[in-house]
């Protein structure tokens, strides 16, 4: 279906465009949103005497994304969900729950604007692009975390999945008598010191 564009879509084109698009995305996405016109002689006679309003009506959006996106920049949005030592998350962070709780702190941002690729796996400061308009986007951070305490280390720099396999390297690592020759008792065991039992054999 061949669409005349009201807004700019990425990958698609700019106002005023005509592109083809499949019916599906036409009929499901640009048309009911507003964001296109089925293309036709009359629909092209519309948009030319309406082109200014929509100009006019971008330039607004534009301005209003702007500001949001000035007061979004940078922030830390925290997300608690439960995980495994090593980090990996019993389940995931959805682009939804991005929006949930970017709203909890006072901003209004739609699923739809919050450009994850994939769902995050993983305890740690992810950075995420947000798209409040074709033109603008901005980024925020989001801080999984297995506890409001764990988000704050984070926050200062630690790494807790690496802490983890640390702790898991010093459980599995084996105790210092275990590497003794069988029979052979620790130098404490004797009495004597580790500088002791290296003179001893000498």
């Amino acid at each position: 279906m061949e669409v005349i564009l009201l807004e700019r879509i990425a990958r698609l084109g700019q106002m005023g465009d005509v592109v083809r698009v499949k019916d599906g995305y036409a009929r499901n996405f640009l048309l009911p949103q507003g964001k296109a016109l089925r293309a036709s002689e009359a629909s092209r006679k519309k948009y030319e005497a309406e082109r200014h309003q929509h100009e006019a009506r971008n330039l607004e959006r534009k301005s209003e994304a702007e500001q949001i996106a000035t007061k979004l920049s940078g922030k830390s949005f925290t997300v608690i969900r439960q995980a495994g030592e090593t980090g990996h998350l019993y389940g995931s962070v959805t682009n939804r729950d991005l929006a949930e709780a970017i709203e909890a702190a006072g901003f209004t941002v739609a699923r739809s604007q919050v450009q994850l690729n994939q769902p995050i796996k993983m305890i740690g400061l992810h950075e995420v692009s947000i798209a409040l308009h074709p033109e603008v986007d901005t980024r925020v951070t989001v801080n999984v975390a297995r506890s409001e305490d764990e988000a704050v280390r984070q926050t200062r720099g630690e790494d807790l999945t690496n802490a983890a396999r640390d702790q898991e390297e010093e459980a599995a690592a084996p105790a210092p008598a275990d590497l003794l020759e069988p029979g052979v008792a620790p130098p404490e065991a004797e009495g004597q010191t580790v500088a002791e039992a290296i003179e001893a054999s000498e």
